[in-house]
């Protein structure tokens, strides 16, 4: 899976005022993030807010990021949820031959334990026809996938081949990262450590900041691969501020702020989201317009 190494975005699905899906917006940030050199897309994430559209929606979204890459990346798609039987249908009856893995969450709100969770991925394991990344995001699903649960998949399933790891726990990617088989990627899903999770034995990244700054970001990641560590944290001090406020009140409000700014796309975002605040995008608009005068 050498193509899920470096920088991976989780595209935003952008909207117009009126909340209907902003197609023009959509291939401008798909074209942006590819002609910023980042490695990989990944198609309906959390960052997409694919809990607030259709089933019709998303088929769109889908078909318009594949039409518009035309092969030129690799791609993800993400396919998961908290009801395990519903993953295993959509898994069976959904074309991804234009993927090269599934990204699929924890199941959220249920709060299963880790033998749950270990047979939840068990049948989408079983289940699905492509590589499958895992994705534990502890804050939005209300149970942490463990290190020896994580572990144990890994072992017992050779197309589980990745985890997107988004605890924001350094040490627990650690463990991680010491513990897994050799081949295993172990991807950051969080932004602000991204680079010290590559530092540490990470195979990259999948970010929300890429997107809205996907050369230097990308860059970052891969002076990080390659160990040149002074120039890769001159990267990530310049833009630890803006990790920080593309989150300060939530995904992907932040982010969409960040396109605002750059005139790719409007920051409206779908209830019971809300675009980010005066004070946060005038803020947001600052490092911008800083980013833009010295690059």
């Amino acid at each position: 899976m050498q193509s899920l190494i470096g920088t991976g975005v989780a595209l935003a699905t952008p909207f117009r005022k009126d909340f209907s899906i902003d197609t023009e917006a959509l291939i401008r940030i798909v074209n942006f993030s590819i002609d910023g050199g980042v490695e990989y897309l990944v198609v309906l994430g959390t960052t997409a807010e694919n809990a607030t559209m259709s089933q019709d929606e998303k088929e769109f979204v889908i078909k318009t990021i594949v039409e518009t890459n035309n092969g030129r990346l690799p791609m993800v798609l993400g396919v998961g949820g908290n009801n395990t039987m519903e993953v295993v249908e959509e898994l069976k009856n959904r074309d991804l031959s234009q993927f090269v893995a599934i990204l699929s969450i924890s199941p959220y709100y249920n709060k299963p334990t880790q033998e749950g969770i270990y047979q939840h991925f068990k049948a989408v394991a079983e289940a699905s026809p492509i590589p499958v990344i895992l994705y534990n995001v502890p804050s939005r699903t209300g149970s942490n996938v463990l290190p020896s649960t994580v572990m144990k998949l890994a072992n017992d399933f050779k197309n589980i081949v990745a985890i997107k790891e988004a605890a924001g726990d350094i040490i627990q990617a650690m463990q991680l990262l010491k513990n897994k088989p050799k081949d295993f990627l172990v991807l950051s899903g969080d932004d602000m450590i991204a680079l010290p999770m590559v530092l540490a034995g990470g195979s990259g990244v999948i970010s929300v900041i890429a997107q809205g700054f996907p050369k230097e970001f990308s860059e970052m990641m891969r002076l990080g691969l390659n160990r040149k560590v002074d120039d890769a944290f001159k990267l990530q001090y310049l833009f630890s501020d803006c990790i920080d406020m593309i989150f300060e009140q939530g995904n992907p409000a932040g982010i969409k702020q960040v396109f605002d700014s750059l005139g790719i796309a409007d920051n409206t975002v779908r209830l019971p989201l809300v675009k980010v605040d005066e004070s946060l995008a005038n803020r947001i608009d600052q490092f911008v317009k800083k980013i833009n005068k010295l690059t």
